[in-house]
Order: structure tokens, then C-alpha cells, then sequence
């Protein structure tokens, strides 16, 4: 496998992870929502939708954080 492979291979990995660290974080989110609807219950879950919704925002903060320290990297 030559450098260049490697290199790329490198960055599907990290977008990889980056993906997985999204979905766990939303989880996590929502998770923590539902927990509070069921020990406070209200018509809406409202607390499902605001920590979902909340978790999204910040998922999508690190993403976007993370996406673009990788792609400000110089190649080596």
C-alpha cells in the first residue's frame, strides 16, 4: 500500500469515527431526554425533543469543528 493510500485510508477513518462520535452523542441526548419525561411527565415530552434536539445542535458543532481541523492540517 503506498503513502498516499495510507494517507487517505487515514481520513476515511477519521471521518468514520467522526460519524459514530455524531450518533452516540445524539443518543446519549435523546437517552437523557426520555429518562426525564418518564420521572416528569408532560403532554409533549418536551424534554425529549429540547435534549435531542439540544445534543443535535452540539454534535453538529463538533462535527464541523472536527471536519475542519482535519481538512487545516497539512499534508505530510
Amino acid at each position: 500500500m503506498s503513502k498516499k493510500q495510507k494517507k487517505q485510508l487515514n481520513k476515511y477513518t477519521r471521518f468514520s469515527g467522526i460519524a459514530f462520535q455524531m450518533v452516540v452523542t445524539i443518543g446519549v441526548g435523546t437517552y437523557i431526554g426520555i429518562k426525564l419525561d418518564e420521572k416528569y411527565p408532560n403532554k409533549n415530552n418536551l424534554f425529549t425533543v429540547a435534549f435531542s434536539l439540544v445534543f443535535i445542535l452540539l454534535s453538529l458543532y463538533s462535527v464541523i469543528k472536527q471536519v475542519t481541523n482535519i481538512s487545516n492540517k497539512k499534508d505530510d
